[in-house]
């Protein structure tokens, strides 16, 4: 069984020296360190002591500050400060920063302060023992809850392996997919896999900020650093420090700090604004994106060496409607949780419901259904959510009807009939030419018993449908793949039109 680790911190040499006989008679393994930023420096680099004995009174970095310190860094340290004297307000500063206690230096001959030391580091191993068994219990609630959410469709699965597989690594980690579909759960899943899973988890949002705040919310800034500075500031990356600093949004990142992004990911140090001073850091970096990197790196809006350096392991999220078989498990799950956090029956929804989620298309993804289900626990009322997924599936539906007659954008846009792609008109793909305005031609007519007006519809409509596929398909050289995603609808589907059409190569 390995011995409990006992770091004494304390710069006078003779009673470290006694300090350490004591510890190791009792079966303690004990290292001793003159300052207080010689343990910290340590500690970045080996295991983190179970207990520390830290002297109050000290050059240079006292006790109590060594202690801020401690706990800025390790939350769950156990410190017990050491003093010559019993002093009050430096016993109520000590505890009101996280000391686990606070023994007078053991000095009387009866040996009740040698008594007073061994009962306090005792209670502090026992408290990391129950601190330890607590977080291994939230770790399997955690667990199952991650399953419950992520379900058991085969691309989830396959995600779930490759966060076993890196989670214990430093490599980054890029994660991809549209916007609410759960990419913040997969990077708290790799945090909580890997064996930092102790040690900080912070999260920054690069699109929540501009720029000029941004980098003082990564990197931190001194006091008169700039206008509305008024105190110094700690940055993300000084908080993960030993942890996971989780950047979501990476896309909208400026290039000026994509630079000392890239830097401080290659040297692990960086400078806080208004200070020369470098600060070291051991962070690992993992980022989200629901854009499009590889455009970016076209245009010059995003570093090529920083795209690699952050894409070591790339995971990409489906969105909700390529795993339609989760919504069920979902759904319960999501009407669990929220029944007991709000204090409401644990009441199912009805099959009407649960059949228009397994229809709907869910544009926003997890974050929409939790959303929804959170609605019907509040209100206890499913009318809403049945409303809104109405008018949001007619709206779609009114979409996609077919116009009178292609509608064409100015030149240099690819035009198409409103109601194929998004909005009617397809994204720009330069360099090619817009198409000529196609010539008026008379309306056909329709002999009496030729046909009814649902069948002349229906033809227009797969006419109009036939074009827009075609000449998408011509400019991106059959690229069926990319068609569909400039075409506004799934992969399976563009197929089945073109099949339905008859279109081919050829034709």
């Amino acid at each position: 069984m390995k011995k409990p680790f006992v770091a004494i911190v304390d710069d006078d040499s003779a009673f470290a020296a006694y300090l350490r006989t004591f510890l190791s008679l009792r079966g303690y393994e004990a290292r001793t360190y003159a300052r207080g930023d010689e343990l910290l420096a340590t500690m970045k680099q080996t295991e983190a002591p179970d207990v520390i004995l830290l002297d109050v009174m000290m050059p240079g970095l006292d006790g109590l500050a060594t202690l801020r310190a401690l706990k800025a860094a390790r939350p769950e340290a156990q410190v017990i400060m050491l003093s010559g004297r019993n002093q009050a307000s430096t016993i109520v500063e000590a505890v009101r920063l996280g000391a686990a206690d606070y023994v007078v230096k053991p000095d009387d001959p009866e040996g009740l302060g040698e008594i007073a030391l061994d009962v306090a580091i005792k209670n502090a191993i026992e408290k990391n023992r129950l601190v330890s068994e607590l977080s291994e219990l939230r770790q399997q609630l955690t667990d199952d809850e991650d399953r419950s959410v992520w379900g058991t469709s085969e691309k989830m699965q396959n995600i779930a392996r490759v966060i076993d597989q890196v989670a214990d690594s430093d490599v980054t980690v890029l994660i991809r997919g549209e916007s609410g579909v759960g990419k913040e759960l997969v990077s708290r899943a790799i945090h909580q896999r890997s064996t930092r899973r102790n040690r900080p988890f912070v999260k920054v949002n690069c699109a929540a900020l501009p720029a000029e705040l941004l980098e003082s919310e990564l990197f931190g800034h001194e006091r008169g650093a700039f206008t509305g500075a008024a105190t110094t500031r700690i940055g993300k990356f000084e908080q993960a420090d030993t942890g996971t600093l989780f950047m979501d949004e990476i896309g909208e990142l400026k290039p000026a700090l994509q630079s000392k992004l890239l830097h401080v990911m290659q040297d692990a140090e960086f400078t806080k604004l208004g200070s020369n001073k470098r600060i070291t850091v051991d962070v690992r970096v993992v980022t989200a994106t629901n854009r499009d990197l590889e455009k970016m790196l076209i245009s010059g809006d995003f570093r090529e060496d920083l795209y690699y350096r952050l894409r070591v392991i790339e995971v990409i999220v489906p969105p909700l409607r390529e795993r339609r078989d989760e919504v069920p498990a979902l759904t319960d799950f999501f009407i669990a949780r929220y029944s007991r956090k709000y204090n409401r029956p644990l009441k199912p929804v009805s099959d009407e419901v649960r059949h228009m989620f397994l229809q709907y298309e869910w544009p926003g993804n997890i974050r929409e259904l939790e959303n929804m289900i959170k609605r019907v626990v509040v209100l206890q009322d499913e009318t809403l959510v049945v409303r809104e997924i109405e008018r949001n599936m007619q709206r779609v539906a009114a979409a996609a009807a077919p116009a009178a007659a292609p509608v064409y954008a100015a030149a240099g846009a690819v035009a198409v009939p409103a109601g194929i792609g998004v909005g009617g008109v397809m994204p720009y793909i330069p360099p090619a030419p817009a198409p000529p305005a196609p010539p008026a031609e008379e309306p056909e007519l329709v002999e009496e018993g030729g046909g009814s007006l649902a069948s002349v519809a229906k033809a227009a409509s797969m006419k109009a449908e036939r074009a827009a596929i075609e000449h998408t398909l011509r400019q991106v050289h059959w690229n069926r793949r990319k068609a569909a995603q400039i075409l506004g609808v799934s992969y399976k589907t563009l197929l089945n039109k073109i099949k339905e059409c008859g279109i081919s190569r050829a034709s």
